[in-house]
């Protein structure tokens, strides 16, 4: 998702739709960043205007968040209906397969600070 250029950074990246009053939705990315890579502003603005450019500004998201995990199963499977009632402050439902528990957390805050 986006140009080597950028790629640099991140190791891998996660997007869902979440609800928005004007456009029925809006993606938001999770990007797990490599160790040595600064989330910062500018980034996230990068990313953006990566993806606007590559894939048109339809397709662009509303929002980056950098976390330091994304949830998977035992079987390295990204729990994206997980990621999503996270982010959204919904119902987890099962989580017993989750292998990483603490990266709901880290997604539960960043929602938080989106919203605050």
């Amino acid at each position: 998702m986006g140009p080597p250029k950028s790629s640099q950074f991140w190791l891998r990246t996660r997007k869902l739709a979440k609800p928005d009053s004007i456009k029925g939705e809006a993606l938001v990315c999770f990007c797990v960043l490599k160790k040595d890579a600064n989330g910062d502003v500018a980034l996230a603005a990068e990313l953006k205007k990566n993806v606007a450019r590559d894939l048109g500004k339809a397709l662009a998201p509303r929002e980056v968040v950098f976390v330091a995990d994304i949830p998977k199963t035992r079987n390295a499977k990204v729990m994206r209906r997980v990621v999503r009632a996270a982010y959204l402050s919904e119902k987890l439902g099962d989580t017993s397969a989750l292998e990483n528990p603490a990266s709901l957390d880290e997604i539960k805050r960043a929602a938080a600070a989106q919203r605050a």
